[in-house]
């Protein structure tokens, strides 16, 4: 996504695009694993990024409740990471936190099925599996 694009799509969520929200953004963007704020702004300060800790967790805050990131328990510690916009799921290596985003069709005719057994109506659902990925087993 270009920077043009990004700064409309934080306008469109409502969001200013500043220069720390555009720093997080474009950290996470291509990245196949979870990040901690911790550990991302370690990476940001490593790289020169003037940005503090606080800002950090305020900023991957606001853009996962603007749906920009997914977020995830990684040992009692929330995991940010940005994912598409469509409906999906995740396989979350349990070793090295990579996350494969898995269709929504891969899912969703079975989360009905067991619901509509059990007379219940969907109105949400998050389906992650966790697990060991290949390169870590192998």
């Amino acid at each position: 996504m270009t920077t043009y694009a990004t700064e409309l799509a934080l306008r469109e969520a409502g969001l200013r695009a500043t220069r720390q929200r555009l720093t997080v953004l474009d950290a996470l963007r291509g990245r196949g694993d979870t990040v901690t704020a911790q550990d991302l702004h370690m990476e940001l300060r490593q790289a020169g990024e003037p940005i503090g800790l606080t800002t950090v967790y305020r900023t991957l805050a606001a853009l996962a409740d603007a749906g920009f990131l997914d977020t995830f328990d990684r040992e009692g510690e929330q995991a940010f990471r940005l994912c598409g916009d469509a409906h999906h799921h995740h396989l979350v290596c349990e070793t090295c936190n990579t996350v494969e985003e898995i269709t929504a069709e891969e899912v969703e005719r079975w989360v009905h099925e067991v619901a509509s057994a059990r007379g219940f109506s969907v109105t949400g659902h998050r389906a992650d599996i966790f697990g060991v990925c290949p390169a870590c087993r192998g």
